[in-house]
């Protein structure tokens, strides 16, 4: 069992007895319990004790030296479980990289003057240097490992790669953090409007259906359009407006690109805030999705075969 404890509820825990010796078990206990080699050792050592060494060796194939091993591990721990965690086996003394001091040195001036110099560049005037000193030189791969060791990487943190005067700079900078909704909205008044759009194709012609609903009145609108473009859902928003018998307090919407341009600055003109949901999570726009659904089912559908410019009062006539 592992206890938890705090330094404020240390006081408390001080007069127990031998509370002392379990606070520094803990940390041996933690250890021990993150180690399934340990665990093991110790269950080989239990069985050891109780069934003796030939069943033992049977079992898991640890003779007598081996659980002699384990156990005075655990007596220079002090019994610490934490003993039996097997230890790193690197070597205490490792081979030291023989690269001499003068290729190094090249390689870390040709890195500082030219900071983006591949292996491959340097290894050309590498050799040239090496002739020159009389010297072996070295292979790509330890030109890769050197300036790994040595961290031979001199590149200025604020170079930018791409022109500032690009498109996609500017619009970098001019990109704002947008409100965003976690959860599937549940207000308690009226005034919190989602909104979304369906797509549908009849004979190579695409048509939409924007919609928008009340979450709390359920008050709906849907009207059709040839073209999703922010020009439009604007246009939506004034008829949805002249429509609703309310204020419109909050508008929620996905990321496409109709709710934003001159839809969103509409929305901070009017001073209505526009949440926007997470990409790839529908089920935050949990009304509207299901206002869509059922518009599909029980209009779009059956009416495929409806004039495009009666589309409008049709659906109306339907609402």
């Amino acid at each position: 069992m592992v206890v938890e404890y705090s330094s404020k509820s240390y006081p408390l825990w001080s007069y127990i007895s031998g509370i002392k010796g379990v606070m520094r078990m803990v940390p041996s206990l933690r250890k021990f319990d993150s180690s399934e080699v340990a665990k093991k050792r110790m269950e080989m050592i239990r069985f050891y004790d109780a069934h003796g060494e030939a069943i033992t060796k049977q079992a898991f194939g640890v003779d007598r030296k081996v659980i002699s091993r384990w156990k005075q591990r655990l007596k220079n721990g002090e019994g610490s479980l934490s003993s039996l965690v097997p230890k790193s086996t690197r070597p205490h003394q490792t081979r030291q990289p023989a690269t001499k001091a003068q290729i190094v040195e090249f390689i870390r001036e040709q890195r500082k003057k030219h900071f983006r110099l591949g292996k491959d560049k340097i290894k050309i005037f590498l050799d040239r240097f090496c002739r020159e000193k009389s010297i072996p030189t070295i292979s790509v791969s330890t030109i890769v490992n050197v300036i790994k060791r040595n961290k031979f990487f001199f590149q200025k943190a604020s170079k930018t790669y791409h022109d500032p005067a690009s498109k996609w700079a500017q619009n970098q900078v001019k990109k704002k953090k947008r409100l965003r909704v976690k959860h599937s909205p549940k207000p308690i008044d009226w005034g919190y409007i989602n909104s979304d759009s369906v797509e549908r194709v009849t004979d190579g012609i695409k048509e939409y259906f924007i919609s928008a609903i009340d979450v709390k009145m359920k008050f709906a609108l849907t009207l059709n359009y040839k073209r999703l473009t922010s020009q439009n859902m604007t246009d939506f928003y004034h008829r949805f407006k002249d429509l609703y018998p309310g204020k419109v307090r909050v508008w929620q919407s996905d990321n496409g690109s109709e709710n934003l341009g001159s839809f969103d600055e509409q929305l901070k003109k009017d001073g209505v805030p526009h949440c926007f949901i997470y990409p790839r999570c529908p089920q935050i726009d949990t009304y509207i999705e299901r206002y869509n659904r059922t518009i599909q089912d029980e209009f779009i559908y059956p009416n495929l075969d409806a004039i495009h410019d009666k589309v409008n009062s049709i659906v109306n006539r339907y609402i």
